[in-house]
């Protein structure tokens, strides 16, 4: 177990995948704000970190359950014709679905921020809190809500970097666990340093489409899928990171331009 987490490939699956289960909550932050900014001001900042632990609580239960929906690896059905080859196991129904979630999610929430960006948030505050029971109860939908993104990313970052499954639950629990105390630390600074780069969250999200893409790819790799005999397969992580190394590089540059003009 801590030779594969002191590895190359999983120590860096750690680092990405902490820095998008932060980015991909900061939204949840928000919109506990919001929820918890309606109480008496001396029961907010404990429904607010009640609500992020809540939101842990949530994410490892579903990561327990995900990943014995992803340990189905056995095929069900197969299928063969002149063209086409599969044999589905719930492993792959599992990622292709994610997959395919990650992208409509992702896409969605673009269009949504360019055209209504005060659209949820607008929702949440119309929603009456009277009492801390209520404010729990509705970050806790809200938590449910967001946890299904950030769960899928966290299989599709570390699905086969190890051929035991426990250890990449394990790599998903540390990552969701570090981000979530991160964002209870830290989650005022995050909040504003993101509302200053708006581009840091687009491109969270921009990446949640490339995930989507390796889910599919990957679903398509374990159930064995070949089209005119040739199989189909699974994108390399590697590529991923630098894809988000390189774009993170580059939205630093910019930062270091704007400054400096700024100065």
């Amino acid at each position: 177990m801590l030779e594969f987490l002191l590895s190359s490939d999983a120590i860096m699956a750690l680092f990405t995948l902490t820095f998008l289960e932060i980015i991909l909550g900061i939204d949840n932050i928000v919109f506990i704000s919001i929820a918890a900014n309606k109480l008496p001001e001396h029961q907010r900042n404990k429904a607010t970190n009640i609500g992020l632990l809540f939101a842990m609580v949530q994410r490892i239960v579903l990561l327990f359950f995900v990943s014995f929906l992803i340990s189905l690896s056995e095929p069900f059905f197969m299928y063969e014709n002149s063209w086409l080859y599969l044999a589905l196991s719930w492993q792959s129904i599992i990622l292709f679905l994610g997959g395919l979630f990650l992208i409509y999610k992702s896409t969605s929430e673009i269009r949504e921020k360019m055209e209504t960006p005060s659209h949820d948030e607008d929702v949440v505050k119309g929603k009456k809190i009277k009492s801390l029971s209520q404010a729990i109860v509705q970050i806790l939908l809200l938590d449910f809500i967001f946890s299904i993104d950030s769960i899928l990313t966290a299989v599709g970052m570390t699905n086969g970097l190890s051929e035991n499954h426990n250890y990449n639950l394990v790599l998903m629990i540390i990552a969701v666990v570090v981000s979530i105390v991160i964002m209870i630390v830290f989650a005022n600074p995050i909040r504003k340093f993101i509302d200053t780069h708006p581009s840091i969250q687009m491109l969270g999200l921009a990446f949640l489409i490339l995930i989507g893409f390796m889910l599919i790819t990957e679903a398509a790799h374990l159930s064995r899928t070949s089209l005119f005999g040739n199989e189909v397969g699974a994108i390399p992580k590697g590529y991923l990171y630098f894809a988000i190394a390189f774009s993170l590089f580059i939205e630093f540059l910019n930062y270091k331009i704007t400054k400096k003009k700024k100065g």
